[in-house]
Order: structure tokens, then C-alpha cells, then sequence
């Protein structure tokens, strides 16, 4: 049964569900950053998924990012799966910008995460939602 990792929890908010992953907000208003969790139990690596499901997998981290480039305009789309403290497979797909705290480093540890208001992370999940075609819950 798949479950998500509290850590990933606690530091996201959903925003839906495409045919594969769970896709979540990162909690830190700096960067349009948004997570693919495969939705499959005990998934560590890519190569855990079967091969079709690694494909659909590419198309979700593809659409993505299109969505990110879409409403954002980065100068940069980062992709990446670290998973050295989140063991559960999940894909970072991070909207970057030559002027963004962080650049040209990773955003991850650079610093503490800035959150957003209410009123703001409700708009920037609607507007991920609508660029994905994903419904509210």
C-alpha cells in the first residue's frame, strides 16, 4: 500500500494526482518547485519501476516542467532525485532563476524555507492545477 513519506508531508501540499504520481508543492515561496511521488509502495530507485511505468514517469516529469515553464518563465527547469535523507522515490522539478537566492547552487539546504501566505499558495495551486488539467479533491 503506498503511503508518503511524513518528511514529504510536512514539507509540501498536494496538488493532485496524475496517472502515476502524486504530484506536491514544496512549502517555500522563493522557488516554483513542485515534487512527483510515483504513487507504488516500497519504490526507492527509477529502476524499481517497470519499464512503462518508467516512460509515463519521464512524460509526467515532461509536463511538469512544461507547466512550470508555462506559468513561470525560468531561465532554468532543475530535475532531480537525490533521495540520500527521503528514501521514497520522488522527483524535485525546480523552476530557476539567475536571480534566485540560491543560484546558481542547489536549492535544497540553502536555507530555511520561506512560506508562503495562505491566500498566495492557494493561488499558486490553482494555478498548477489548471496548467496540469488536475481537479480539486
Amino acid at each position: 500500500m503506498f503511503e508518503l513519506d511524513r518528511r514529504l508531508a510536512a514539507d509540501t501540499k498536494d496538488v493532485g494526482i496524475l496517472k502515476l504520481s502524486r504530484v506536491l508543492l514544496m512549502r517555500d515561496t522563493r522557488y516554483p518547485w513542485l515534487i512527483l511521488v510515483p504513487q507504488q509502495a516500497g519504490l526507492i530507485e527509477l529502476g524499481d519501476l517497470d519499464r512503462g511505468d518508467r516512460i509515463h514517469l519521464m512524460d509526467e516529469i515532461e509536463a511538469a516542467s512544461g507547466s512550470l515553464v508555462n506559468l513561470y518563465k525560468p531561465e532554468k527547469i532543475n530535475t532531480g532525485a537525490l533521495g540520500n535523507i527521503v528514501r521514497q522515490l520522488h522527483i524535485h522539478i525546480v523552476a530557476r532563476n539567475t536571480d534566485d537566492p540560491a543560484w546558481p547552487g542547489p536549492v535544497w539546504g540553502h536555507s530555511a524555507a520561506l512560506p508562503y501566505a495562505d491566500d498566495a499558495l492557494d493561488v499558486r495551486i490553482v494555478e498548477i492545477r489548471k496548467a496540469l488539467n488536475i481537479s480539486a479533491d
